[in-house]
């Protein structure tokens, strides 16, 4: 187990309970498993008679639902006690697949009703949790972080809100632009990254996968991704490069200013794997665009590495890509909900996050420092010895 050492020398601040909205439900569950896995470890590790109660149970899971009306109005509902809990409440604001029926119709849910839900759950508790926790890994609103014009400041307004009904933490990944969490400054705001996850998958999936300047490049698809790519070839040791995207900013199509051409910055990809890595693949237009630049520079395999799979446009494209050879593997996390075709496609490998997730709940429920699970650089120097040692 993780960080086993740093566990055993602390005490939880509270039992821990996990209510998983129902777009949720797949990803808690396996995070549960690995939770109770790791505490019945550390309970055997510490070889004690009495341990704290609700510290090591079969299961974390809190039963929970967010049931309609006929007029699509909705209610939280927490099926058993929380009370003096430290309650970890995970929703997914990006799964489309439920629905629900408002006077005969069906509708799907989009984010603003998972964060509706997400507030009537909050509320069901009642204030008798000891501490309330959200897990979101995709950030409500994350893309709308910022005022340009007279817009709405979305993320920001939601923080807030969660702030004022009584969250003490909100734990996310990737954030699109974490200096949101300006909004909330007394609050706990966490932001977590799948570097090692990702490098996991790769060298699992992919063969004779080398790790050295000579065979490997790091592509940020635009400047919002740099730091992401600076930081994963840095820890790599391997040249990286960018692509800025020319904007028409005379005309709005679907809400966006169009792409007009990608303009790449950086040294030769002739001949070297290179990996494009950035937070989401929304209808993946742009990133496709950049693998079919790479491979027109004869680039020798393109992988494309994100953290949220959305794909909003569907899969066609990336089939008809993947077919013409100008993508190899495309990489994402199980964070969020993925079409189920999606699974099947030889091109696709899920970077699984359930471990990791669990590790983090352990840490905070423990109420130490989250920098031992924060950097990942130890773990993946000791995958590159590996690595380098095959």
């Amino acid at each position: 187990m993780p960080n086993i050492e740093l566990l055993e020398k602390s005490m939880p601040v509270a039992p821990i309970r996990i209510a998983a909205l129902a777009g949720c439900r797949e990803l808690a569950e396996e995070v549960d498993r690995k939770l109770v896995k790791f505490r019945k470890e550390l309970v055997e590790r510490k070889n004690v008679s009495v341990i704290p109660q609700g510290y090591s149970e079969s299961s974390f899971l809190v039963d929970c639902e967010c049931p309609r009306f006929g007029t699509g109005e909705g209610k939280g509902y927490i099926k058993e006690s929380v009370r003096g809990t430290d309650l970890y409440i995970m929703v997914d604001i990006t799964n489309y697949s439920l629905t629900y029926t408002v006077c005969g119709h069906e509708n799907h849910m989009s984010p603003d009703n998972h964060y509706q839900d997400l507030k009537r759950i909050i509320s069901a508790a009642t204030g008798k949790a000891h501490r309330i926790n959200v897990i979101m890994p995709f950030l409500y609103e994350g893309r709308q972080h910022r005022r340009s014009k007279r817009e709405s400041l979305d993320c920001a307004l939601a923080l807030r809100e969660l702030s004022e009904m009584g969250v003490s933490n909100i734990i996310t990944f990737d954030a699109h632009d974490p200096r949101v969490q300006n909004s909330i400054p007394l609050n706990g705001f966490d932001n977590f990254f799948p570097t090692y996850q990702f490098l996991k998958a790769l060298v699992k999936n992919v063969p004779d996968f080398k790790v050295d300047n000579d065979h490997l490049m790091i592509i940020s698809p635009d400047e919002g991704a740099m730091s992401r790519a600076v930081y994963f070839s840095n820890i790599l040791g391997v040249d990286m490069g960018m692509f800025y995207k020319r904007r028409d900013y005379s005309t709005i199509v679907n809400g966006k200013n169009p792409i007009v051409a990608h303009e790449f910055l950086g040294d030769s990809v002739e001949g070297k794997d290179v990996v494009i890595i950035d937070d989401m693949i929304s209808s993946g237009e742009s990133m496709l665009d950049v693998a079919k630049q790479i491979k027109e520079r004869h680039a020798n395999r393109v992988f494309i590495c994100t953290t949220y799979g959305l794909f909003t446009d569907g899969l066609a494209k990336f089939d008809e890509y993947y077919k013409k050879g100008w993508i190899d593997k495309v990489i994402t996390t199980n964070l969020n909900y993925r079409p189920s075709d999606l699974m099947d496609k030889p091109y696709y490998v899920e970077a699984n996050m359930s471990k990791y997730l669990a590790s983090i709940i352990d840490i905070i429920n423990h109420d130490v420092s989250v920098e031992k699970v924060r950097s990942s650089n130890d773990k993946i120097m000791d995958l590159m010895k590996k690595v380098n040692a095959k």
